[in-house]
């Protein structure tokens, strides 16, 4: 029964883990797609990660591609995240797993941007 409870907050913390880096990376493509610069855009890419990160997802790495970043293009934001499983290793979990999210989010054709 123990390790029935064990597997199931294990399956728990990587659906929470994947849920978590899913809603960060689309945030973040948003909070991106809004920027008026490349590189505000990174910024506000890393500040709506940092908001959302959470004990499911300790210090999530982000990548920011702004390499179509003007009016009429996109900004995508990748989220790795390593939810800690060690704690309930006993059911044949990995210390960690690697999840992975890409959102990309479109950048208004109409509005000014600053030039890269």
């Amino acid at each position: 029964m123990i390790l029935v409870v064990l597997f199931t907050v294990g399956l728990g913390r990587v659906t929470e883990a994947q849920m978590l880096a899913e809603t960060a990376a689309g945030s973040a493509a948003r909070a991106a797609s809004l920027a008026r610069s490349a590189d505000q855009a990174v910024a506000a890419a890393y500040a709506t990660v940092d908001a959302d990160s959470s004990m499911s997802c300790p210090h999530p790495n982000v990548i920011v591609d702004t390499s179509a970043f003007r009016p009429g293009g996109t900004v995508a934001v990748t989220v790795d995240c390593h939810p800690r499983l060690a704690d309930i290793t006993g059911v044949g979990f990995p210390g960690t797993i690697q999840i992975s999210e890409r959102m990309v989010s479109g950048i208004d054709t109409w509005r000014q941007a600053d030039a890269p």
